[in-house]
């Protein structure tokens, strides 16, 4: 399983890149066409908000697999493997209740906006909110994974703590000089 979502991560990253080479094209292309041309694309402004949407949750997705959102854990991390697991299992269950939130959203919206069509591009709308129903299955399931071994046992210590600190406390954390090593002159 962990290996079908790797390569589902894979994949999405290499689609992600797509969509934002895409929506790179289109809008430098409007810019130059606008600028240059006294023209445009008339559907770059609508189809880069809805690639810019769609990577936004594929991205989240990639983000939760490899437990790369920010967070803070500095309760967490002072508490024995015990502790870690109780407050792990809370925030997967908290998690997943969002997740089911943002599905149920996500589908009501994308069924009420099925016959409305884009001002530009006459596309469903329900293609814009469809982002919100991929993102939920796919961390739903990813979220059960990690929710099943965080209950059964089979998780490591290394993964008790589904959140990296910031890009600044780890450079500190890279840069600390050892305190017990003796001074150099």
């Amino acid at each position: 399983m962990a290996r079908l979502m790797t390569l589902f991560c894979r994949g999405t990253e290499v689609l992600i890149a797509l969509l934002l080479a895409i929506m790179v094209v289109l809008v430098f292309g409007n810019v130059v066409l606008r600028y240059a041309f006294n023209s445009g694309i008339t559907i770059s402004e609508e189809m880069s908000r809805w690639l810019f949407v769609w990577m936004t949750f594929l991205g989240a997705v990639v983000a939760l697999q490899e437990n790369g959102h920010l967070g803070t854990d500095m309760l967490v991390s002072s508490l024995g493997r015990t502790g870690k697991r109780i407050c792990l299992v809370i925030a997967q269950l908290a998690m997943l209740f969002v997740t089911w939130l943002l599905f149920s959203g996500a589908l009501a919206q994308a069924r009420i906006n099925y016959d409305v069509e884009a001002p530009v591009s006459g596309a469903s709308m329900a293609i814009f909110y469809g982002a919100g129903v991929v993102f939920a299955v796919a961390s739903g399931l990813i979220l059960l994974g990690q929710f099943w071994r965080s209950i059964t046992g089979k998780i490591t210590d290394a993964e008790l703590v589904l959140v990296q600190e910031s890009e600044d406390l780890a450079q500190v954390h890279a840069l600390h000089i050892d305190e017990s090593a003796p001074l150099r002159k």
